[in-house]
C-alpha cells in the first residue's frame, strides 16, 4: 500500500443499495419462471412484485454488493463508509440501519419521492447457485451531487462495484468519485460483478481498466468475458498488460493475484458445505483489502479474502455471522 495521508477509512465503498430478498428454490422453479440460472437480471416493478409472491417464504436482509463488502471489512476490524441511495421507506431505513449496526458510515444521496427502495430477488438452488433478478428503484438514480466527496477523499481506496454502470447518471457518479479519489492520493478498485454486466459494458470497462483503476477485482468468467477470450491464463495475460494489480477468484480453485511481474496463485479454505454462494466475490475483496490496507504482503491478502468468502459461503446470506477478524 503506498504511503498517503491520514485516511479516515480504509475503503470508501459506491454502489447499488440494495435490500435481498433470498429464498430457496429447485430448479423447476427456475425454469417456471424463464429465469437464466445463475446471472443476475435487471427487472422492473411489476416483474419484482410478481417474483416476491411467486417466492413464497424468503429472508430479506441488506445487500449490494459494495455494501456487502464494506461490511466485511468492518467485520475484519478495518474501517469503511459505503454511499448509495435510498428513500425515505421502510427498507431504506432497514438498509441503513443494517449498515451502521455493523460499524460502516453510511452517506446516503437524496431521496426521491416516488421512487422506492432497491430490492434484489435471490433464488437459491440445491446446488448452491444463486440467481438474480434485481429491481434497482431509487439506487439507480445516484448522480454526481450524491456522491459525499469528503468522504471518497478520506478512504484508502475507492472501491466500485460494475453494477452501477447500468444508468449513465450513476456511471457520471462512478468517473467523478475517480477523479476525487485520484487527485487526493487514493486508489480506485473496480469489481466486474457479473459476466452479464461486463457483456453490457465491455468498452467501459476495458477503458477503465486501463487507464483509472488500480486494483481490478473479478471471477474467472468475468475476467475471460472482458477480455473476450476462452483461456484463463490469456485472460491473465491480458490483464497483466492493462491494470497493475488484479484479485481474480476461481471458486473450489481458490483465487489468483496478478501483478506486472508476478502471478500469486492463492488455496481457497476448506468449506465443509456450501450453502450459498451468495456474496463470495464481495467477500473475497473485503479481506484482500483489508489486508492490502495495513500493508500486508498479496499472499496474506489472498488468504484474508478466502478467509472471508468461506465464511459466508457456508450459510444463507451475503454478509459474515460470525466476526471475520476472529476467522484471521
Amino acid at each position: 500500500m503506498p504511503e498517503s495521508d491520514f485516511a479516515e477509512f480504509d475503503v470508501v465503498g459506491i454502489g447499488n443499495a440494495l435490500v435481498d430478498v433470498i429464498a430457496h428454490a429447485d430448479d423447476s422453479f427456475i425454469d417456471r419462471e424463464s429465469l437464466v440460472k445463475g446471472s443476475m437480471t435487471l427487472i422492473e416493478t411489476e416483474r419484482a412484485v410478481s417474483l416476491y409472491r411467486a417466492l413464497g417464504s424468503a429472508v430479506e436482509m441488506s445487500g449490494g454488493s459494495a455494501a456487502n463488502t464494506m461490511c466485511g471489512v468492518a467485520s475484519f476490524g478495518g474501517t469503511a463508509a459505503y454511499i448509495g441511495k435510498v428513500s425515505n421507506d421502510e427498507l431504506g431505513e432497514v438498509f441503513g440501519h443494517d449498515l451502521r449496526a455493523v460499524g460502516v458510515a453510511f452517506r446516503p444521496g437524496a431521496p426521491e419521492v416516488e421512487t422506492p427502495t432497491g430490492r434484489c430477488i435471490i433464488v437459491v438452488t440445491p446446488d448452491a447457485q444463486r440467481t438474480m433478478n434485481t429491481y434497482l428503484g431509487v439506487s439507480s438514480m445516484l448522480c454526481p451531487p450524491d456522491i459525499d466527496m469528503p468522504t471518497v477523499a478520506s478512504g484508502r481506496v475507492l472501491y466500485m462495484e460494475g453494477y452501477l454502470f447500468d444508468r449513465d447518471e450513476a456511471k457520471a457518479a462512478f468517473r467523478h468519485a475517480s477523479r476525487v479519489a485520484h487527485e487526493h492520493g487514493r486508489m480506485v478498485s473496480l469489481t466486474l460483478s457479473d459476466s452479464f454486466c461486463v457483456d453490457r459494458h465491455r468498452d467501459d470497462f476495458r477503458a477503465l481498466v486501463a487507464d483509472e483503476v488500480d486494483i481490478l477485482f473479478g471471477n474467472e468468467d468475468e475476467l475471460m468475458s472482458l477480455y473476450q477470450v476462452d483461456s484463463f491464463d490469456d485472460a491473465v495475460a491480458a490483464v497483466r498488460a492493462d491494470c497493475a494489480l488484479a484479485a481474480i477468484t476461481r471458486g473450489p480453485q481458490g483465487s489468483v493475484i496478478v501483478t506486472a511481474d508476478d502471478v500469486l496463485v492463492i488455496a481457497a479454505e476448506p468449506v465443509e458445505l456450501v450453502l450459498d454462494t451468495t456474496g463470495a466475490g464481495d467477500l473475497f475483496a473485503s479481506g484482500f483489502l483489508y489486508g492490502y490496507t495495513r500493508g500486508m504482503d498479496l499472499v496474506e491478502c489472498g488468504r484474508l479474502g478466502s478467509i472471508a468468502a468461506a465464511e459466508v459461503i457456508s450459510h444463507v446470506g451475503p454478509r459474515p455471522l460470525v466476526e471475520l477478524r476472529k476467522l484471521a
